[in-house]
């Protein structure tokens, strides 16, 4: 599996954290999330699998948090792992990050996450400005197939 980001400390223990992200093409740009607050970064919209929920419930609930929009046709499209900490959860994490492609349908209301907000960016912004290196590598890898069969 792809890695980004640092090298692990062999000394340091990681507690494994599943997460989905979705790459949602809009009109040909991509529907992202921008976190305001503390983080001020732009993002595909995500995050963590809670005990008891499956990935694709997690990847809707997560993606209506953060943009408002409800998806549809999700499917996995990108794997990495990324070892870091995660200052919210006060937690060494070897995250496993599973990138799917969904269409987002509708925009049902605004996020309901704090500090963040729906945006739809070019590829090429996006590209050079999401914050995971991991995301930037799957959006990039995704356009260029969808180029290439055109």
């Amino acid at each position: 599996m792809l890695r980004f980001g640092t090298r692990p400390d062999p000394h340091q223990h990681y507690a494994r954290r599943p997460g989905v992200y979705a790459i949602l093409p809009y009109q040909g740009e991509l529907l992202a999330t921008y976190q305001g607050g503390k983080n001020q970064e732009y993002q595909l919209p995500g995050g963590g699998v809670d005990p008891g929920e499956s990935p694709l419930q997690a990847l809707h609930r997560e993606v209506f948090e953060e943009t408002g929009w409800c998806i549809a046709q999700p499917h996995v499209f990108f794997r990495f792992k990324t070892f870091c900490f995660m200052p919210d959860y006060d937690l060494w994490a070897e995250k496993v990050c599973t990138i799917y492609v969904a269409r987002p349908v509708y925009r049902k209301s605004a996020p309901t996450e704090p500090d963040h907000h729906s945006v739809i960016l070019p590829i090429e912004a996006a590209v050079s400005h999401l914050a995971s290196d991991g995301d930037r590598q799957a959006v990039a890898q995704f356009f260029d197939a969808i180029s290439s069969r055109v």
